[in-house]
């Protein structure tokens, strides 16, 4: 297993700015060449433009885990009630302005478009992004984590706006979701404490449906446990080892083979992007207690590897 050379991790949020609480779903939007992501207690969609270091901040009626865009630019976010229909750009007039109002995020509503019938009270929705043929996909879990409670599920939401059945059952805090360059393997993993598990699955990119399900990676037997994660254009898959203040790197046979230590304790989720899509952004949750001055902070970092754009959402929101 390598090292991977020690590559530089570096801080890329504009300067000044707090820490998020739960920094996570980080996005790099090609055609605006600008990265977003969520914090979720914080209700907040964040964007920066990486050029100019320009921030924007939107604000949402209820908690915000998880994002993906259509063609237009709108947003498919998944959130504490449901799936909604989020449009950014119709607030872009205000967001010029929040320099001179100090900052103040622009205050957004979205439209429900999708809600499964939660098992319990107290969840919401938490990792999501679309496969590589444009449905979304999202998983549900409940909010106090010290439950343990497996009442969360996979949820599929196509380009018709048709929200499916639990298409996996039984987690306690999904993450972890990928696809290979192909699009015939899906990844998903359970970082609850008590799981720390990432399985793959054989995936028809005809029907959405994903089989075969297996462990692909027990990281019981590495370090941190499995939040989001990222696929590289080789079909590696990079996760974040939350609480372990690592990036692992398993290669599709799901062997370890390069692991990178972050300043944050906790990275959350990863995604590529920049001019060449060469750059690893990290979002990460700052510990209520303990907390280092990098905790809660994105970093980015050049780890010899590349990815592919994000995938869009095929419907129209």
């Amino acid at each position: 297993m390598s090292a991977a050379g020690n590559p530089r991790v570096e801080r890329v949020e504009a300067a000044g700015q707090a820490p998020a609480r739960v920094g996570e779903s980080p996005v790099w939007r090609v055609a605006e060449q600008a990265l977003y992501w969520v914090d979720i207690p914080a209700q907040k969609i964040v964007r920066l433009r990486l050029d100019s270091g320009e921030r924007s901040e939107w604000l949402l009626p209820e908690k915000v885990a998880c994002i993906a865009f259509d063609r237009r630019g709108s947003v498919l976010a998944g959130c504490e009630t449901g799936l909604f229909a989020v449009a950014l750009n119709e607030a872009s007039a205000d967001a010029a302005t929040q320099a001179v109002r100090g900052n103040e995020p622009v205050k957004v509503t979205g439209r429900k478009l999708a809600a499964p019938v939660f098992a319990c009270a107290d969840m919401r929705f938490n990792d999501g992004r679309c496969d590589r043929q444009g449905r979304f996909w999202s998983g549900t879990m409940v909010q106090d984590m010290a439950a343990a409670n497996p009442a969360g599920a996979l949820y599929r939401f196509d380009a018709h706006g048709v929200l499916s059945a639990p298409v996996v059952d039984g987690l306690i805090t999904q993450n972890g979701l990928g696809w290979s360059p192909d699009g015939t393997t899906m990844y998903l993993s359970d970082s609850h404490p008590s799981r720390r598990k990432i399985w793959a699955f054989d995936y028809d990119v005809e029907t959405g449906e994903p089989r075969n399900r297996r462990v692909f990676a027990d990281l019981n037997h590495y370090v941190g446990r499995p939040d989001g994660a990222a696929v590289d254009a080789d079909g590696c898959y990079w996760i974040c080892a939350n609480d372990a203040g690592q990036l692992l790197r398993f290669t599709p046979h799901g062997k370890l083979d390069r692991q990178i230590a972050v300043p944050a304790t906790k990275p959350a989720m990863c995604a590529f992007g920049g001019r060449n899509l060469d750059t690893l952004f990290v979002t990460s949750i700052r510990p209520a207690a303990g907390a280092s001055e990098h905790d809660g902070h994105v970093f980015a970092v050049h780890p010899g590897a590349s990815g592919l754009p994000e995938p869009e959402f095929a419907g129209e929101l």
